[in-house]
């Protein structure tokens, strides 16, 4: 039989903490808890991995259309037959307009990876505002039954 590395992989917890009866404390809840708080801790996880691939994919996007953009331009400044000086007032218009661009781009992304990150925090608030309310609820019904901690 193949036995685990990890001796607490096979190891059921519940049935463990059963065992040690400590008055007023509740070794299920206990063990909700945590799981809920693993629950949350994957569920943020997925949406930060999620926004990562988001924010990734939009950036090849932008690779590509930057490329195209600086194609087409040198495409058209090679091919004019233009004075040197429309020539320059032409790549300082390409200049000004790449650099605008540039600046909505990284805005975007900046505003893409504040969203997803802010998600993912919602969850792990959430959840933690959940687990003090869960915490307080357990302390008043222990000793509203007159149990102690």
């Amino acid at each position: 039989m193949f036995k685990s590395a990890n001796p607490f992989a096979e190891m059921d917890f519940t049935k463990v903490m059963s065992e040690f009866k400590v008055p007023g404390f509740n070794v299920e809840a206990l063990v909700n808890t945590q799981r809920k708080n693993f629950e949350a801790i994957a569920a943020a996880n997925q949406l930060a991995i999620e926004g990562f691939q988001a924010v990734a994919k939009r950036q090849g996007d932008i690779v590509r259309e930057t490329i195209e953009t600086l194609t087409k331009a040198g495409q058209e400044l090679a091919s004019a037959s233009q004075s040197p000086d429309v020539r320059v007032a032409k790549q300082a218009e390409l200049a000004k307009a790449g650099y605008e661009k540039a600046l909505a781009n990284l805005r975007e992304l900046s505003e893409m990876m504040v969203k997803s990150n802010s998600e993912a925090f919602g969850i792990i608030n959430k959840r933690v505002t959940e687990a003090l309310d869960e915490m307080k609820h357990s302390v008043v019904n222990g000793k509203a039954n007159g149990k102690h901690r």
